[in-house]
C-alpha cells in the first residue's frame, strides 16, 4: 500500500509499505477517506516547527472501517468513523477521567502522524490503510448525513477549539467570548469562534489582521474586528488566544474579565512572563496544553448533525487524494483531501 511520508521541510513523497495487519483482538483496520491538515502541519512543512523526518504523515481524518478484531463491538466494517489523533486505551485512570491525551497505557503524547513527537511508531493517517488500537475506545461513528470532509478535523483541531469555549459556556451560559485569531492556531481559533456562537454566547468577538480569517469568522455570525492581538476591545468572561506569541498571550490574559477563563490554544516556543498580579486580582483562570480530544468528539458531531455548527466554513481547499502533495506544499489555511 501507499502512505505519505514527510522527509523534512517542503519534502513529501508517497512510499510503498506493507499493509498493516491485526495483531490484537481489540484493533481495527480503517481506510482513511477524508484527511485534514492540522494547524501545526504548515509550520512543519515550512520549517518553522522542528519536527524532523522521515515519518508517516497525517493525524486528522475520517475513515471507513475495513475489518475489526473479535473483541471489537462498537463499530463494524463499512462504518464511517472519526479517528482521534491521540492514542488512548479507554481503561486507564487518565482515560476514565476524560484525560485521553495522557493515556498511561502508552508513552506520553502518543499520536498518529507526528513521528518522534508521537511516542511509538503509530504511523500516519495519510495512507491507504491505518491500524487502530483500542478500536472500541477510540473510534467514533459519524452520524448519517454528515459529510466526512466537513468533520475531517474532528480528530484534533475542532475539539481543541471546543475545549476553549464549551465548558466555560456550560458554567456561565450566555457569556461573552473573545477570540484572538492569528496564524499560530488559525483553524482552532475559527472553530472556537463558530462553536461559541453555536453554544449560545451572547456575544462572540473575533479579532485578527487577516481578511480571509475575518471573513470566515463573520460567516459564523461573530462580530469581527480588524486589529492586532493587543488591540483593546474590552474585557470578556471567556477569552481564547490563538494568535501565537507572547504579546497575544498577555493580551488575552489582560482581556479576561473578573472570574473569567483564558485558554491558550497556540504553542509558545519560549517562556512568557504572565501578568500574575492582575490575574490574581481578577481571579483569572488560565489554561494551556494539549486538548483531550476523544470525549469531545461525540458532542461536536451532534452539533454538526443538528445543523447548529458547520465546520466546513473553515475549510479553504478540498482536493482529490491524488493531489495531496501539491496541495500540501501550496499551504492553504485548511486543506481537506478526499478519496472516492
Amino acid at each position: 500500500m501507499q502512505r505519505l511520508m514527510l522527509d523534512g521541510p517542503g519534502a513529501l513523497r508517497w512510499e510503498e509499505c506493507p499493509e498493516p495487519v491485526l495483531d490484537s483482538p481489540d484493533q481495527a483496520l480503517v481506510r482513511p477517506i477524508a484527511l485534514a491538515t492540522c494547524d501545526i502541519d504548515p509550520a512543519v512543512l515550512q520549517g518553522r516547527f522542528p519536527l524532523p523526518g522521515p515519518y508517516a504523515f497525517g493525524h486528522e481524518g475520517v475513515a471507513e472501517v475495513v475489518t475489526v478484531g473479535e473483541h471489537v463491538g462498537t463499530v463494524r466494517p463499512g462504518d464511517i468513523v472519526v479517528v482521534p489523533f491521540q492514542i488512548s486505551c479507554g481503561a486507564c485512570a487518565s482515560c476514565l477521567r476524560g484525560r485521553t491525551g495522557n493515556c498511561t497505557s502508552h508513552p506520553l503524547m502518543s499520536t498518529f502522524g507526528l513521528g518522534p513527537m508521537g511516542g511509538l511508531n503509530w504511523g500516519g493517517l495519510w495512507a491507504e490503510l491505518a491500524l487502530i488500537p483500542h478500536a472500541d475506545a477510540m473510534l467514533v461513528p459519524v452520524p448519517a448525513g454528515v459529510d466526512p470532509a466537513a468533520v475531517a478535523s474532528a480528530s484534533d483541531n475542532i475539539p481543541d477549539g471546543y475545549r476553549a469555549v464549551a465548558p466555560q459556556l456550560a458554567a456561565d451560559p450566555g457569556a461573552e467570548v473573545l477570540v484572538l485569531g492569528g496564524p499560530a492556531a488559525s483553524s482552532i481559533g475559527l472553530y472556537a469562534t463558530g462553536l461559541a456562537v453555536a453554544l449560545g454566547a451572547s456575544r462572540t468577538v473575533y479579532l485578527d489582521t487577516d481578511p480571509e480569517r475575518l471573513a470566515i469568522a463573520a460567516k459564523f455570525g461573530a462580530e469581527v474586528i480588524e486589529g492586532k492581538p493587543d488591540t483593546r476591545v474590552g474585557r470578556f468572561p471567556v477569552t481564547v488566544e490563538a494568535a501565537g506569541g507572547a504579546k497575544a498571550l498577555i493580551a488575552a490574559v489582560n482581556a479576561t474579565a473578573n472570574d473569567g477563563w483564558c485558554t491558550s490554544v497556540s504553542v509558545q516556543a519560549k517562556d512568557v512572563a504572565l501578568p500574575m498580579l492582575g490575574m490574581y486580582s481578577r481571579c483569572c483562570t488560565f489554561h494551556t496544553g494539549r486538548a483531550h480530544v476523544r470525549p469531545a468528539i461525540p458532542e461536536i458531531l451532534d452539533l454538526v448533525a443538528s445543523g447548529r455548527f458547520d465546520p466546513s466554513i473553515v475549510t479553504t481547499s478540498v482536493v482529490p487524494w491524488s493531489d495531496s502533495i501539491d496541495a500540501l506544499l501550496e499551504g492553504p489555511t485548511k486543506l481537506v483531501a478526499v478519496r472516492a
